[in-house]
């Protein structure tokens, strides 16, 4: 199929968000892994909650809230030096291995980001992953100030770019936002990234499991991916 664009989500997708594991092990000592965990789940939880009340915060202040409510809810102390340290490992996550191949074999389309992510922290990110040069745009929801799967924020693609939505290709790994964008009307390709997140000889469930098996499947809600991929550089071949 031909796509005249080609809009990654970040985080999930390109950057690893569990590239903050060994920071908060480090610093959190066997609470670190329980740390990460939640500080995910509650990030995605306090950007829903904020659309539904209409009560725009950028994503910066709702990483610092639900760090502070992760460190809370494993009884350490969001202390300003060990939040300083750990909020900015969220400017310099690590990207994806195969993130830069991929991005650097779609030369044919406009590539670009859309993400909740604000402005200030996907313009460091992208520079200091060294992959702003491979894309056409970053777009963060600081312009809808609401937060996926909200439809104004993947409507910003089509204001941004100047390309319909039928001429999109929208990748992420994040069960979510493939629902959010099929619904708005995107052909989505979905990173299958997470894997089984028990087996069935152990079925025991600890805090990186118990996320794959919340945010690493496909959700109930009747929007299917029209693909569906294993690592970035899969998504060339759906051209």
């Amino acid at each position: 199929m031909s796509f005249r664009a080609i809009v990654f989500d970040a985080y999930g997708t390109l950057y690893d968000v569990q590239s903050v594991l060994a920071l908060t092990t480090e610093l959190c000592g066997d609470k670190g892994e329980a740390v990460t965990q939640i500080w995910r789940l509650k990030q995605l939880e306090y950007s829903w909650l904020r659309g539904l009340m209409g009560d725009y915060e950028d994503f910066w202040s709702i990483t610092r809230s639900s760090l502070n409510f992760a460190l809370k809810s494993v009884g350490v102390e969001p202390t300003r030096s060990l939040c300083e340290r750990l909020m900015n490992k969220y400017l310099d996550l690590d990207p994806y291995p195969e993130a830069h191949a991929a991005l650097s074999s779609l030369t044919q389309c406009k590539r670009a980001i859309l993400s909740n992510g604000s402005t200030h922290m996907l313009s460091t990110l992208v520079h200091a992953s060294g992959i702003a040069a491979l894309l056409d745009a970053v777009i963060s929801v600081d312009l809808a100030r609401t937060y996926k799967p909200n439809p104004a924020c993947y409507a910003l693609v089509e204001q941004t770019l100047d390309i319909p939505k039928a001429d999109v290709l929208f990748v992420s790994s994040n069960g979510f936002d493939v629902a959010g964008a099929k619904h708005f009307g995107f052909k989505v390709a979905w990173i299958q990234r997470a894997g089984p997140s028990t087996s069935q000889s152990d079925p025991r469930l600890g805090p990186s499991q118990l996320f794959r098996a919340l945010r690493g499947r496909a959700e109930e809600f009747g929007q299917q991916p029209d693909y569906r991929v294993g690592t970035l550089t899969d998504v060339a071949s759906l051209l």
